[in-house]
């Protein structure tokens, strides 16, 4: 079964570690994307988000620069297996954070939704969420 992967990349107004801490903490993230989330950070931890229609597992945590996630939505078809979402965490200047995502496994199709989705849904907010607005 053929599969889309994606990869997006920005820089947010915090440390990585505040970026790391707000990724997995399930008050901050229903902080900055407005939606109920569960979990903990934890390999092998399950979790949601956006109410629901995200789930998935924390795979490799190593804090403050990488997550890696079994990831899927309820959009994924029954048989398909999760998808692999990392998150790489880089220092840059002024006390702000290179966050680049990488989401693979993806049902064919469906990447170019995802990838407009990370920006609209995570990335945006959590920029505005760092930035106090």
């Amino acid at each position: 079964m053929p599969f889309d992967s994606l990869e997006v990349s920005t820089v947010l107004p915090a440390t990585p570690e505040r970026v790391y801490e707000a990724w997995l903490n399930v008050a901050q993230q229903a902080a900055y994307t407005g939606a109920a989330a569960t979990g903990e950070a934890a390999v092998g931890a399950r979790f949601t988000a956006w109410d629901g229609y995200i789930e998935g597992a924390n795979v490799e945590l190593q804090p403050p620069s990488r997550i890696v996630q079994r990831w899927r939505t309820n959009e994924f078809p029954p048989s398909a297996a999760d998808s692999t979402v990392t998150v790489l965490l880089e220092p840059e200047e002024a006390a702000s954070t290179r966050i680049t995502l990488r989401h693979t496994g993806i049902p064919e199709g469906q990447g170019d939704g995802y990838r407009q989705g990370w920006l609209d849904y995570y990335f945006e907010p959590m920029r505005r969420y760092f930035s106090g607005e």
